[in-house]
């Protein structure tokens, strides 16, 4: 398997976790809500969409950087929207942990960019 094929392979894997994800309540998705879980410590990690707006990036990764959650950038809004079963979500908060463990793991190998976390050199 190639390189182009096994990022593919990966991306697809995370999108498809996302989605079972979805179906068995293990994420919030959208600002707002993802917000609210964070502060409320039941978001272990934060997923937010490469094409999403700067001021959303920033915003996010402030709230993430003060409660220590980790925040990667992958794939794009009408990708996730579609994945999770909803329109227009640039931001998903994964709740569980172990789940999150495996897809920033995932995300980080086929070069997710990680805005803040574990091993972020800032």
């Amino acid at each position: 398997m190639n390189i182009e094929d096994k990022s593919a392979y990966q991306k697809r894997k995370v999108l498809g976790m996302l989605g079972i994800s979805a179906k068995a309540g293990k994420i919030v998705c959208g600002n707002d809500a993802t917000i609210e879980d964070i502060e409320k410590h039941r978001v272990k990690l934060v997923i937010v969409a490469e094409n999403a707006s700067e001021r959303t990036k920033k915003n996010i990764k402030n709230i993430c950087d003060k409660s220590n959650v980790p925040i990667l950038e992958f794939g794009d809004i009408d990708e996730i929207s579609q994945t999770i079963g909803k329109s227009n979500k640039a931001i998903i908060g994964i709740k569980s942990k172990s789940l999150s463990e495996e897809i920033e793991k995932l995300i980080k190998e086929i070069g997710g960019d990680l805005l803040y976390g574990k091993n972020k050199n800032t």
